[in-house]
């Protein structure tokens, strides 16, 4: 599979099918791999995958910490993930794309089209991330990480990550590097040689960064309102997808259009052809 550096970290990439670009962004929470547009959830069931390469060029990848890709002990915000694209666009050399996001990939589209609107021809906003129990679940998990940390030290951490499989948001324990410690030597060196103060200093400020709102992280309204990117919502409903985090992407987005449709109703026969519709009308 192809791989290149971006910004000091290595990124797993794929390209299915052909025609016009689409940067997709993956749902899984912190486990975000490209391979979760198929298996998990919502997206098994609407099978993207088998319809959209049949017209466009999507282009997947691992999110940093996740999956094949690399990582680094830092704070990570929004901005870094959304860079992470960027990045991989100029390495294929799209100076423009359609974006797609999937659960918390909904974040960083919204933050790249603030930061580089002329690179987005338009957004899809699949099951935005967002409301008060997302925000006090993710808040929880990162107090379980430190907790593990305080108790066991950074050694105990890889322990748990070499021994499980689950990610961040099945078991926090291991914390959000997990995927990397279970793969890469070099990175678990790295990570035991480090300042355990340090790395819980990281661990704490994390939350304030990633879910510091009860509605959708990673953009601020104004910013979000100040463009004229085509922008297609299909909400989700449940405690980590809110009605409210859908509506409130809605509410700061111009030229949006919102599939007003319960779960349920989004299936294989649906959801394709609503995306397919919207990108064909732009």
């Amino acid at each position: 599979m192809p791989k290149v550096m971006i910004d000091g970290i290595e990124t797993h990439y794929e390209l299915q099918g052909e025609g016009p670009p689409i940067l997709m962004f993956a749902p899984g929470g912190f486990d975000a791999s490209l391979d979760k547009w198929s298996g998990l959830g919502v997206y098994a069931k609407i099978r993207l995958l088998n319809h959209l390469p049949k017209h466009y060029t999507c282009i997947l990848f691992d999110r940093r910490e996740t999956g094949q890709s690399g990582g680094r002990v830092e704070r990570i915000g929004w901005r870094d993930y959304a860079a992470q694209g960027l990045g991989l666009l100029d390495h294929l050399g799209i100076a423009q794309a359609h974006l797609m996001g999937g659960c918390m990939g909904c974040c960083p589209v919204a933050t790249l089209a603030t930061q580089a609107p002329d690179r987005v021809l338009s957004m899809v906003q699949y099951w935005p991330v967002g409301g008060a129990q997302f925000r006090l679940n993710g808040h929880r998990r990162f107090a379980i990480h430190l907790a593990q940390v305080e108790a066991g030290g950074l050694q105990s951490v890889v322990d748990l990550a070499l021994s499980t499989t689950d990610g961040f948001g099945k078991d926090p324990r291991p914390g959000p590097w997990a995927p990397v410690l279970r793969r890469d030597a070099a990175f678990r060196a790295a990570f035991l040689a480090q300042k355990p103060e340090h790395y819980k200093l990281i661990i704490a400020s994390l939350p304030r960064v990633l879910m510091d709102r009860d509605s959708v992280p990673g953009f601020e309204p104004e910013d979000l309102m100040r463009l004229d990117i085509p922008t297609l919502i299909i909400p989700g409903r449940d405690a980590s997808h809110a009605l409210s985090a859908a509506r409130f992407i809605e509410e700061c987005s111009p030229r949006s259009e919102f599939w007003d449709v319960t779960p349920d109703q989004q299936t294989e026969a649906t959801a394709p052809a609503r995306i397919l519709e919207f990108l064909g009308n732009l």
